[in-house]
């Protein structure tokens, strides 16, 4: 009797689970139907033929230099803590490189950590709008899963390349769902949030996952997002890149293995926070499918700043406006310079707290301070890698010229890279004043640096850890990039 009471039991509990589930499916959309699936869909179905030559070209230049940032990088102390942690925690599966450190290997989830850790620790890497920091959180991820696959089925660059364009196309859609992401943010660091979904996308792009897995991956990046801006202008700030691109691979792993998530993530469902914990205006809209129409890549309208100096986006038009003011005080002072020439310097610039610091103390609060690279650019005529080291830092003249900064938030001019400008007024001792306004610098992508300018800077990053002949193979590999029947070769140069 107990038997038949407990068979019975449970048919009916199955049949009330039945008659629920089939509640929920009446009442959920059709993965077709939501953002989250729509950008599922163009995962998986995005396709090489899809990439312009715009595209093509522009997203190589993305790569070189992300390839050099992050060789520079590798010297760096807070990359040094990263490498010496992993290597020290875990041991197995070590199958993949680290950026400059030739028999270093690590488990491909790892390798991507320290390669993305490199790629910011000194806050070199590219910038978009709206804000946020692209190529760092997705590269690491795609050059570590092309040295977990066997040579048999290594990615051609040409999958390389589309994959990569995946990641940043997801995150360029995602900012630009959000008007509070236009700006200097005050909340979560953009790659934190965006660049972790960008490198589940790229990621799932590349293991060739099923269309529900690719939006299963997204879903579960989601659940790894999101840092904190109180960490800016610490020796952390570079983990947010690193852990952004292991994260993103960790999703698309296990979304490939079947661990599901919320179908819905991407979506604006009341009542519910998905994606739209971190941005309050959160407004998605859907990706149309490869399969209707051919994919038009954010890309396409918009090219990618590049920094000829290893600093916070916004201290570039700072520094310019600086520099040239630095050529009228070299002429005011019949060709040398003192500080004891300067009464007073105010900056114009927008309102943003975490960069502005009127005495920096470490080289990561000098690249996050208005004020340290006004000066140096005043005091230089430049800003530049060596601008940051601890002996530039604490120069007396610089300190001199520290003492003698005002600052100003003038109305019109906001706290968002499409947008704002600098300005620098110098009251000499004397009384006249000169001044210095930069409202696009030079490696914005309204005036992007030329081939010639960006494989300068990517010599002088690469050689500082390279020898010139895998520097220049690197030149090579990556102008050729989408004809590599095999990146091996391009692997094979990075350590």
């Amino acid at each position: 009797m107990l038997s038949t009471i407990q068979r019975t039991s449970r048919h009916v509990s199955a049949i009330r689970r039945l008659h629920k589930s089939a509640l929920e499916v009446a009442e959920r959309p059709a993965p077709e139907d939501t953002v989250t699936g729509s950008f599922g869909a163009f995962i998986h179905g995005v396709q090489p033929e899809h990439l312009s030559q715009t595209v093509l070209q522009r997203s190589k230049r993305m790569v070189l230099d992300s390839i050099g940032v992050g060789l520079l990088g590798s010297t760096t102390e807070v990359f040094q803590l990263a490498l010496q942690h992993c290597q020290h925690m875990y041991a197995p599966g070590d199958v993949s490189s680290v950026y400059g450190h030739s028999g270093t290997k690590l488990s491909p989830t790892l390798a991507a950590f320290v390669n993305g850790v490199a790629t910011h620790s000194m806050d070199f890497d590219d910038t978009w709008h709206p804000a946020t920091h692209p190529s760092g959180a997705v590269l690491p991820a795609l050059l570590a899963i092309s040295d977990m696959l066997p040579s048999n089925i290594k990615p051609s660059g040409l999958d390389l390349l589309l994959a990569f364009n995946v990641g940043i196309e997801i995150q360029g859609r995602l900012m630009r769902f959000s008007n509070e992401a236009h700006n200097i943010p005050k909340r979560f660091h953009p790659p934190t949030v965006v660049g972790t979904l960008g490198s589940a996308a790229a990621c799932a792009r590349l293991l060739s996952l099923e269309r529900a897995q690719c939006s299963h991956a997204l879903a579960i990046a989601a659940s790894l997002a999101g840092a904190p801006m109180a960490n800016a202008a610490t020796q952390s700030k570079p983990l947010h890149i690193g852990n952004a691109s292991r994260l993103g691979l960790e999703a698309a792993l296990l979304a490939s293995r079947g661990l599901e998530a919320s179908p819905l993530v991407l979506d604006a469902v009341p009542g519910v926070a998905g994606f739209s914990a971190f941005y309050e205006d959160y407004a998605p809209r859907p990706i149309p499918s490869p399969e209707e129409a051919k994919p038009h890549f954010l890309l396409e309208e918009q090219d990618m700043g590049f920094k000829r100096f290893p600093a916070h986006l916004g201290m570039h038009w700072v520094a310019d406006a600086a520099a040239s003011v630095h050529k009228l005080l070299v002429g005011a002072g019949g060709g040398a310079f003192s500080p004891n020439m300067v009464a007073d310097i105010l900056l114009r610039v927008p309102l943003s707290k975490y960069i502005n610091r009127p005495f920096p103390e470490s080289e990561h609060q000098a690249r996050h301070s208005f004020q340290f690279n006004a000066c140096t650019a005043l005091l230089d005529g430049e800003v530049t890698v060596q601008s940051f080291s601890p002996a530039a830092l604490q120069r007396r003249e610089l300190r001199a010229l520290l003492s003698r900064v005002r600052v100003e938030h003038p109305a019109d001019n906001p706290a968002n890279f499409d947008r704002m400008y600098g300005e620098v007024q110098v009251t000499l001792a004397s009384g006249d004043v000169l001044r210095g306004r930069c409202d696009t610098f030079y490696g914005h992508w309204r005036n992007p640096l030329t081939d010639d300018s960006l494989r300068k800077k990517f010599r002088s990053n690469a050689g500082a850890v390279l020898p010139p002949e895998k520097v220049e193979a690197l030149v090579e590999k990556v102008a050729e990039l989408e004809q590599l029947g095999n990146c091996s070769s391009l692997l094979e140069h990075l350590e």
